[in-house]
């Protein structure tokens, strides 16, 4: 399985969720970088995410929404704070409103993604989530957050063997 541990620490208000792959850094970031892979597998396979908007740089946002089973369900954004290709990537992610401004009725997190060679052609994510407060990280996780974000990674490992080297001649 793609993901190899989730760690919650309610004292330091985060969960951290790690997945190792069979393809190189240069490769995993693709899956961040380009809309069109992280739509493949950024929410779980019942809700998945179509960005309708990514400025993937310094400063740059992003504005998606998933669907349902049963439709449109609230639509998410990214203002990305720091990127350091292919080794990192911190971003606020939040609810939106309909026309993508922050939805200031739910709680922010921040997001920091570290990716690195751990040997044998293989490559360590990271995905920590840093919660404003307690009731914050409550609010989340009982909405299925977790649960959400194991299931969109456990996708990761179809899309990199359908596609090994993106861009690369097949």
């Amino acid at each position: 399985m793609t993901v190899i541990a989730v760690r919650k620490d309610a004292d330091k208000l985060t969960m951290t969720l790690d997945a190792e792959f069979d393809a190189s850094p240069e490769r995993v970031w693709q899956l961040w970088s380009d809309p069109r892979q992280l739509e493949r597998w950024w929410g779980p396979p019942s809700y998945p995410a179509t960005f309708d908007a990514y400025d993937f740089r310094l400063g740059g946002r992003a504005v998606y929404h998933m669907t349902g089973p049963d439709g449109p369900t609230p639509n998410g954004f990214w203002q990305i704070r720091a990127i350091d290709p292919p080794r990192s990537l911190s971003f606020q992610d939040g609810f939106a409103n309909a026309d993508g401004s922050p939805n200031t009725d739910m709680p922010l997190s921040d997001v920091f993604v570290t990716i690195e060679a751990v040997g044998n052609g293989r490559t360590r994510m990271s995905i920590e989530n840093v919660f404003a407060d307690r009731a914050a990280m409550e609010q989340l996780l009982g909405m299925g957050q977790e649960e959400g974000l194991t299931e969109a990674v456990g996708q990761i490992d179809a899309i990199l063997a359908e596609d090994p080297v993106a861009g690369a001649p097949r």
